[in-house]
Parts: structure tokens; C-alpha cells; sequence
């Protein structure tokens, strides 16, 4: 039976797209036959997806597409997202995927490490939500999948600055949801827990095992775990689901 892809010939748009989680839906949605556009600030590796995924894929140059840019920059993400538009037509996923942190403890937190995760992690949530919205409403139909973080629902010592920006965007995706529900745009996060992304890496062995011990599973999870869920959030099988919170962190909240 060949695999007809649960995205096929959705024009979806990953923001973060050139690493970590952004990345792998990125390539996750490209398999499920998806058009894949990526904004992200490395020219270099968003050249890489987009290759691997012309490669993987075998899709034609057309339905793969990138741009560098700085997605707290509303002018930026406006002209970005307006060239999109007139090379595709429309989009129909969106998934706000671009983060950073700057963990530090409060009391020795400094104005810019605030600033810099709010606008990289919110600021940006407004400026690319509200480039595309638009043609969702007037299509009637659309996905809009946030990607934030179960620090945000449980608070972490040292990731007051992340923590906020996360759970923000929770407060957005809910109040979104009711106003775009009548013009059947859902809009859902995705929380995952610690997952092996390059961010994990330079953690200890101490530090990994004191981590595992609180996780039921015993185990990180993997990012093709978390880009699953938001595949099932992005397609059709999610159509009755909006203003929810998916929460993938293998025990982690329970």
C-alpha cells in the first residue's frame, strides 16, 4: 500500500526550522508529503534541510523553501512571509517552532537576557501568527501548531525568562483558538519534555542521570517523537482539537 502522507500538498511553514525540533518536522512534515517553507538564521544549515529534503523527497525546487532572517523583526518576518505568499498562494500550517534560552538565576538575570528569549520565543509568536493568519481566515481552514515546553506549565529554577515565554505562549494559542474556531483555524502547542537535541548535549553525566530519575520512562525523548505529535496536530485527523496543550514528555507532568 504505498503511503500517501497525512500532509500531502499542505503548504506548511516551520519557523526554527534549520535545527533541533524546527528541524526535524521539517523533514517529518516533508515525508508526510507536505510543502515545506523554513525560516531560521543560519543560511547554511537551512540550506542543508532544504537540501536533504529535494534529495529525500524528490521534490522539486518549488515545493522546498527557505529564508534567514530575525524572527522578532516584524518587518523582516512581514516581507519574508509576503514573498511566500506570492510564490505559494496561501499557507495552511503554521508551526512556531523558533526559541532560544539564556538560563541564568533571577537575581543575576540581566535586561538583555530577558528581552533577547521574550522576543525571540513570544515577540515572534505575534509577528508570524499575524503574517499568516489572514489567509487561513479567508480560506476558511488552517493549522497553527506553537511549540513550547513543559517548563513553561511546571516553572524551573534558573528559566524564569524561558519559563514565561513558554507559558505566554499558551495564553496565545487558548485565546487564539476562540477567536479563529468559527473559521475553522485550530491552534494548538505541543510541550515537550527534555528530548537528545544538541541543547542536551553538553549536559554532565550527573546532570543526565539526575534528569532520567524524574522521567517515568526513563528516558529523553526523541525529536521524530515530538514532530509526530505535531504531524497529528497539523492534519486532518485533529480537525474537532483546538486551544489544547499536547503534552510529550514521556511521564515527565504526570
Amino acid at each position: 500500500m504505498v503511503n500517501v502522507g497525512l500532509l500531502k500538498e499542505k503548504r506548511a511553514l516551520v519557523t526554527g526550522g534549520t535545527s533541533g525540533l524546527g528541524r526535524q518536522i521539517a523533514l517529518t512534515f516533508a515525508s508526510e508529503w507536505a510543502h515545506v517553507a523554513i525560516l531560521g538564521r543560519s543560511l547554511q544549515r537551512a540550506r542543508e534541510v532544504a537540501q536533504r529534503i529535494r534529495d529525500e523527497q524528490k521534490f522539486p525546487e518549488q515545493k522546498v523553501w527557505f529564508e534567514t532572517l530575525d524572527v522578532s523583526k516584524k518587518s523582516e518576518v512581514d516581507d519574508a512571509i509576503g514573498r511566500l505568499l506570492t510564490l505559494w498562494g496561501g499557507i495552511d500550517i503554521l508551526v512556531n517552532c523558533a526559541g532560544i534560552r539564556r538560563d541564568v538565576l533571577f537575581l543575576r538575570m540581566e535586561e538583555e537576557d530577558w528581552d533577547q528569549v521574550i522576543a525571540t520565543n513570544l515577540k515572534s509568536l505575534y509577528n508570524c501568527t499575524h503574517a499568516c493568519v489572514r489567509t487561513m481566515v479567508r480560506a476558511r481552514g488552517g493549522k497553527i501548531i506553537n511549540i513550547t515546553s513543559v517548563v513553561g506549565l511546571t516553572g524551573n529554577s534558573g528559566q524564569v525568562n524561558y519559563a514565561a515565554s513558554k507559558l505566554g505562549m499558551v495564553g496565545f494559542s487558548r485565546s487564539l483558538a476562540k477567536e479563529l474556531a468559527s473559521r475553522n483555524v485550530t491552534v494548538n502547542c505541543v510541550a515537550p519534555g527534555l528530548c537528545a537535541t544538541s541543547m542536551t548535549d553538553s549536559l554532565t553525566g550527573e546532570q543526565r542521570e539526575r534528569i532520567l530519575k524524574k522521567i517515568p520512562m526513563g528516558r529523553l525523548g526523541d525529536p521524530r517523537e515530538i514532530a509526530d505529535a505535531v504531524v497529528f496536530l497539523a492534519s486532518s485527523r485533529s480537525d474537532y482539537i483546538t486551544g489544547q496543550v499536547l503534552i510529550v514528555d514521556g511521564g515527565l507532568t504526570a
